[in-house]
């Protein structure tokens, strides 16, 4: 069974009231995302806050999540109110393909749902935070192109066995691949996962790396330590 809580060194993510709990892809992407020169963030699919939180730990910018699982959105609201960066995250409960911000976002940051082949589960909530039925890929960028500045990026986190199929729906929406790294839990392991960085272009030159989560059991890597170390208690 999952903790109800996961303590982070300067703010606690409450997860009991969300379906998807706090994991390691989600802080990968939540201190790995390029957000240096944004001034407005939209985090699509917030779940419990997390990335939401990191992001306003990381800058200045204002940070929206939004949420369309209503438990969820409740439980991040709690969340982002007892963190120090309050003032500037707001959290919306709403279908993202319904949602019409006064201002565009400068980033965009995500951690979709990818289960689209899976088994459902039973609980409405979970199946609705894992599968990508109600936000595919396509669906996704042609949004997300709405709601970009004109030099705006977009990073999400994805298994890397649809990595393909997520660059070919964001070229037909005018993105290139600008940022692609590979996650490998050991150096012996194929990577399962892939942070990705998508910018508004149709050619660009993709800066491609491998991290490697772990050098040991146990023990992080010098590239995973430098992401999580501001965020991560047993890091220093």
């Amino acid at each position: 069974m999952s903790n109800s809580y996961f303590q982070f060194k300067q703010f606690t993510i409450n997860q009991e009231g969300c379906a998807m709990k706090v994991g390691t892809d989600g802080c990968l992407l939540g201190g790995w995302f390029d957000c240096s020169n944004s001034r407005r963030i939209l985090d699509i699919g917030c779940g419990s806050g997390l990335i939401s939180i990191m992001a306003a730990q990381r800058c200045n910018a204002h940070v929206t999540g939004i949420e369309i699982e209503k438990n969820a959105a409740q439980q991040a609201s709690a969340n982002v109110n007892a963190c120090p960066w309050s003032e500037r995250i707001e959290i919306v409960n709403c279908d993202i393909l319904q949602y019409s911000p006064i201002e565009p976002f400068d980033t965009i940051v995500c951690n979709p749902p990818y289960f689209v082949n899976s088994l459902k589960c039973d609980e409405q909530s979970r199946t609705m935070a894992r599968h990508s039925d109600t936000l595919d890929c396509r669906s996704f960028f042609k949004k997300a192109n709405t709601l970009l500045t004109g030099n705006g990026k977009i990073s999400i986190v994805i298994p890397t066995d649809i990595l393909e199929e997520w660059k070919d729906s964001a070229a037909l929406c005018g993105f290139c691949p600008s940022r692609v790294t590979y996650i490998k839990t050991t150096p012996r392991k194929e990577p399962k996962r892939v942070l990705v960085e998508f910018s508004r272009t149709l050619r660009c030159d993709t800066i491609t790396a491998t991290l490697v989560l772990e050098d040991s059991p146990g023990v992080y890597s010098k590239e995973a330590q430098k992401i999580l170390r501001d965020f991560y208690l047993k890091i220093m």
